[in-house]
């Protein structure tokens, strides 16, 4: 085994078990009942905020494009998510919320892959800030659709309608436009935003280190010498957009089915910025750093609630010091005097071998 595969064996090894050893520790804290109510309601959306930041991650981080309008994908699959709940309910009598919790957020990821091939197709074909500002467009179209969107069902059978209510008289409303998703009930379990977390790890680490993800690199380093030796760009670059999408839509399915309510100010332009932000303070491409940053901004607004009004005051000024402490040249010295001896340890190792 070669040194680099053996960094990237240890990486995802330490990632999956850090992971699991954090379910493990918050599970035992709810079976001996010494966690907050607050933290515990916060459990199930930061697996969803995780899954966010890991997928942006590989978009930006990557795949080395800039997309501000990851929330887009995210509302997609959590309507999506709510519609296929509650039909399969109201619909069916389907009980069963392990069953409608899987079909929803299966539904909700590959709603939002179709959304996001459709919008990569002509969107991959830009770069930089143009890439960006279309991103943004999008997310703020998908918010105003919602705004008008209906969603009934009436004897088994879904009605849609924009604009205005032409439905049937004896329709159960499911979407009910600028009310947002109704009669939604809540069945994500903290199990499950953990399943989905480590679903992500696996999609998004074998991903990376795939022939794929060497590709999707390439043209990230150096679009025109990925390109002269017969890298096709636009295929790796949609790939690592669409999984993307699949893994946010199935977020917001998980995040929608954790409250009574999904409204489309849920997913506003500020959640995009606020999922980018996790991934740059964890790093990009450090999928790892997405987790920590993730859960640690997740759980950060609640834990300043001490400071009543000054609360995202002292939220912005600690976001603030952190991003100071991780790019300071002093302590970026310091971990690495720290990792020299393992560092050394590895390429003797390697160079026995």
């Amino acid at each position: 085994m070669t040194k680099e595969k053996r960094k990237r064996l240890i990486y995802s090894l330490v990632t999956y078990l850090l992971v699991i050893a954090a379910f493990i520790f918050l599970q035992s804290m709810i079976a001996n009942k010494t966690i907050s109510r607050s933290l515990k309601g916060q459990l199930v959306p930061i697996c969803c905020w995780i899954v966010m930041a890991v997928s942006l991650n590989l978009v930006v981080g990557i795949s080395g494009e800039l997309s501000l309008g990851h929330a887009g994908f995210m509302s997609v699959g959590a309507y999506t998510g709510a519609v296929v709940s509650g039909w399969l309910l109201n619909g069916f009598d389907v009980q069963d919320t392990t069953l409608r919790l899987v079909l929803a957020i299966v539904a909700g990821g590959l709603f939002s892959g179709i959304v996001g091939a459709l919008i990569g197709i002509p969107v991959l074909r830009l770069r930089g800030d143009y890439l960006a500002i279309v991103t943004l467009a999008f997310g703020e179209i998908i918010r105003s659709l919602v705004n008008v969107f209906y969603v009934g069902t009436a004897d088994g059978k879904l009605h849609f309608s924009f604009l205005q209510k032409n439905m049937p008289d004896a329709v159960t409303m499911l979407v009910d436009g600028a009310k947002g998703a109704v009669k939604v009930k809540p069945i994500s379990t903290f199990t499950a935003g953990f399943i989905l977390v480590l679903i992500t790890l696996v999609v998004v680490l074998n991903l990376i280190n795939s022939r794929a993800g060497r590709a999707i690199k390439a043209c990230r380093d150096n679009r025109i010498a990925a390109e002269s030796m017969g890298v096709n760009v636009t295929k790796y670059k949609m790939m690592a957009f669409v999984t993307a999408a699949v893994l946010a839509g199935m977020a917001g399915a998980l995040y929608g089915l954790n409250s009574s309510t999904v409204v489309p100010s849920q997913f506003t332009f500020n959640q995009s910025i606020n999922v980018l932000v996790f991934v740059v303070l964890g790093g990009l491409g450090n999928v790892l750093g997405s987790i920590i940053s993730a859960a640690f901004l997740t759980i950060l607004p609640e834990m300043l609630r001490a400071f009543a009004d000054y609360r995202m005051l002292v939220y912005a000024v600690v976001l603030i010091l952190v991003m100071i402490f991780t790019n300071n040249p002093t302590i970026r010295s310091w971990v690495n005097r720290l990792t020299a001896p393992l560092r050394k340890k590895e390429k003797t190792g390697g160079d026995a071998q």
